[in-house]
């Protein structure tokens, strides 16, 4: 587990949602290390606190002592791809409502294989960085910055 600079002393009580300055806190999962790196830099820059996994059974390894906002989720990975470890943080009481997101490179039976595996967003690889801010900061529920025209809009899950 690799772990950015934290924000806060520990991995304490209600994530980052009560201390000020900080976003939120995210759980980034992918195999490829200089992808885990451009996103964790990318939000860090942003604000928020950063832990990486390099794979879906990392994840649900750490996921609760970590308690992040959101988790972003690879779909290819070793050992425990991105939408079956979408599926077992959904079936899990004490997971089932922190934000999933799906950044991969990804076709129409993914997207479609992850709204039915709990998935609330998908971004395609490759993204641009504050298209991906953008996302995470809408799923942690925090105020979205200003993006640049024409950028184009992440998939997120139909409403109801």
């Amino acid at each position: 587990m690799e772990v950015g600079k934290s924000r806060t002393a520990g991995w304490g009580r209600a994530y980052s949602r009560g201390v000020p300055g900080l976003s939120g806190r995210v759980l980034v999962v992918d195999d490829n290390k200089v992808i885990r790196q451009l996103i964790r830099v990318n939000l860090e820059l942003e604000g928020f606190e950063v832990v990486t996994a390099a794979d879906g059974a990392e994840c649900l390894e750490i996921v609760h002592r970590v308690r992040p906002d959101v988790v972003t989720l690879d779909v290819v990975m070793p050992r425990l791809d991105g939408l079956r470890t979408a599926a077992r943080l959904r079936a899990d009481a004490r997971t089932r409502d922190i934000p999933v997101a799906i950044i991969s490179a990804c076709t129409q039976f993914p997207v479609e294989s992850g709204w039915s595996a709990g998935v609330d967003a998908f971004l395609a690889k490759p993204f641009e960085p504050t298209e991906m801010v953008r996302l995470v900061r809408r799923l942690a529920g925090r105020p979205e910055g200003e993006g640049a025209p024409g950028d184009p809009e992440p998939v997120v899950r139909p409403a109801g």
